[in-house]
């Protein structure tokens, strides 16, 4: 009889996961998604989701359910609380994944822009989450273009020009540094980058 190979362990989550999960909703509970009715939360659990399928830990998870979290509810003081909850990891790549925590937002392309820089050279983990955010997101606008068609374009403060160029630019940043070779993101990669390009393709239509 043949030995079939066992499957390896899946990582081990924990309480710290619910505790997370429970400070998104604090946060994000009230918020839905760009021009529908969608709760915001949806989008926080499918980038945990992403980031545990591309083989990201519990931390990593943890992260991804808090990355807007700065950005959108409470800036420094919301970073400095997860700091205390969920140690340094958490905190930095969550602030990895922020481009901006200054009330009221600067313009839009000048964060996108030093975003963009940011990331080249971001860690490994932060790209991670990054690019699980984005397929999450790109995901979410073939969906609905399919859908509504050209109206989907409104829902964002940028033109549609803008937003293939930022989903373009992010892409190639992604893959530089530390994620050219780190499995987690290239396996992320794999998939963004065609929805990029049909959504690159859809935008200057």
């Amino acid at each position: 009889m043949t030995n079939v190979p066992r499957a390896a362990a899946p990582p081990a989550t924990t309480a710290r996961l619910d505790a997370a999960f429970a400070l998104a909703r604090e946060l994000h509970g009230s918020q839905v998604r760009k021009g529908t009715s969608i709760p915001y939360l949806s989008h926080l659990m499918a980038v945990a989701s992403l980031v545990l399928e591309a083989g990201g830990d519990e931390e990593l998870a943890i992260a991804a359910l808090l990355h807007d979290a700065v950005e959108d509810q409470g800036g420094a003081a919301t970073a400095a609380r997860l700091r205390e909850l969920f140690g340094d990891r958490v905190h930095d790549v969550v602030l990895g994944c922020t481009d901006t925590d200054v009330v009221p937002k600067p313009p839009w392309r000048a964060r996108k822009e030093a975003y963009v820089e940011h990331a080249r050279t971001a860690p490994a983990d932060v790209k991670v989450v990054s690019a699980a955010d984005k397929l999450h997101n790109a995901r979410s606008i073939l969906a609905d273009h399919a859908r509504v068609g050209d109206l989907v374009w409104s829902r964002f403060s940028a033109e549609k020009t803008e937003l293939a160029w930022y989903y373009a630019a992010l892409l190639d940043a992604l893959g530089q540094g530390e994620g050219e070779a780190d499995p987690r993101v290239r396996h992320l990669l794999a998939e963004l980058g065609p929805a990029v390009a049909t959504l690159v393709r859809l935008a200057n239509a």
